[in-house]
């Protein structure tokens, strides 16, 4: 063989195998990147993505996109760099997506478990701002606690020392300062009847400054419809302003995105309280090439926002329901809404 193809070959063999190594060797990191986005107002595979039975459901056109951020694992080292310098995803430690101390699926499990939690959650939040009946139920009281043998399970929770209650926010406002070894009235509703028991509040474990009541509240419907959410594989609790928000546009009259593709993301609570989520970057990529000319933003994820919008998107600032329905309607007519 020439001399100089030994040579040659021998100067590239290094850059081979470093290649070769490339493709093989997998890097601790993820990439998070635009993922796909859902019309909370349109179809999925057929079927509604919020499927309302059993009342007269309002017509809806344009969108209420909620948004996703798609995860890549099991990267190489090019694969790694190159999702990099796209611009478009962004490189973490693997550990912050998949902690070392949960298998993959553990992950998945608590995922599909809080995107659960954000229907309903959705569901009540929505009920509650069109004034829809919402029972707040006793669903367990606890052994050694201080409503032992006072209060029953299914009992409905009418006020709490005086303050009417409907959500389970509520219950715990009621008694947030009121000292323990305090006389409270319960005002109940009991097979069919109001009365009111009195319950003298124990010291919280975590803190024995304050009293509690030693019950678990829960909120549930009462309403002659079912609302159903349709979306499979998709996981966490960042599409629950967008589900409430398709809940009451279908249910109340007008057109809460004015018939225009609106986008966004954000927890809710059943009290309508909308909190930050992660990867707001990729949501607002994602949102734009899906063509949406509205995003909303939770407050506390304004900042990061402001950061990466893409250009012509904008970006409308939202900390609850009310604020946000309050937002649609100012940008539906032209006026000024709250802002990032």
């Amino acid at each position: 063989m020439n001399r100089r193809i030994v040579t040659l070959l021998a100067a590239l063999a290094p850059i081979v195998v470093l290649g070769i190594l490339g493709t093989v060797i997998k890097v601790p990191f993820v990439a998070l990147g635009p993922g796909p986005t859902f019309n909370t107002l349109g179809e999925v595979g057929g079927e509604q993505v919020v499927a309302i039975e059993g009342t007269d459901v309002d017509d809806t056109t344009g969108h209420l996109n909620m948004t996703t951020v798609a995860v890549r694992d099991d990267l190489n080292v090019f694969e790694a760099f190159g999702l990099w310098a796209s611009g478009r995803q962004g490189i973490v430690p693997r550990e912050e997506v998949y902690p070392p101390d949960k298998s993959k699926d553990e992950v998945k499990q608590e995922n599909d478990a809080d995107f659960q939690q954000s229907e309903d959650s959705a569901e009540l939040a929505a009920l509650h701002f069109l004034d829809k009946p919402v029972d707040l139920r006793i669903a367990k009281v606890g052994e050694d606690g201080p409503s032992q043998g006072l209060l029953r399970e299914g009992d409905v929770l009418v006020s709490v020392d005086g303050k009417p209650v409907s959500t389970v926010g509520g219950v715990q406002e009621a008694v947030a300062d009121v000292p323990p070894n305090t006389e409270v009235p319960i005002v109940i509703r009991r097979d069919g009847a109001e009365t009111t028991v009195r319950v003298v509040l124990g010291a919280r474990p975590d803190d024995e400054a304050k009293g509690y009541l030693g019950i678990t509240p829960e909120e549930v419907p009462d309403v002659p419809f079912t609302i159903d959410f349709n979306l499979a594989d998709v996981g966490g609790p960042s599409a629950g302003l967008m589900f409430t928000l398709a809940v009451i546009d279908k249910l109340s009259p007008g057109e809460l995105n004015g018939g225009k593709f609106v986008a966004g993301t954000g927890t809710i609570d059943s009290d309508g309280d909308v909190g930050p989520i992660g990867g707001i970057k990729y949501k607002l990529i994602a949102a734009s090439e899906a063509g949406a000319e509205t995003f909303l933003v939770p407050a506390k994820n304004c900042d990061e926002a402001r950061q990466g919008a893409p250009d012509g998107l904008r970006l409308v600032k939202v900390e609850n329901l009310d604020g946000a329905v309050d937002a649609l309607e100012a940008v539906n007519a032209g006026a000024d809404a709250p802002h990032c």
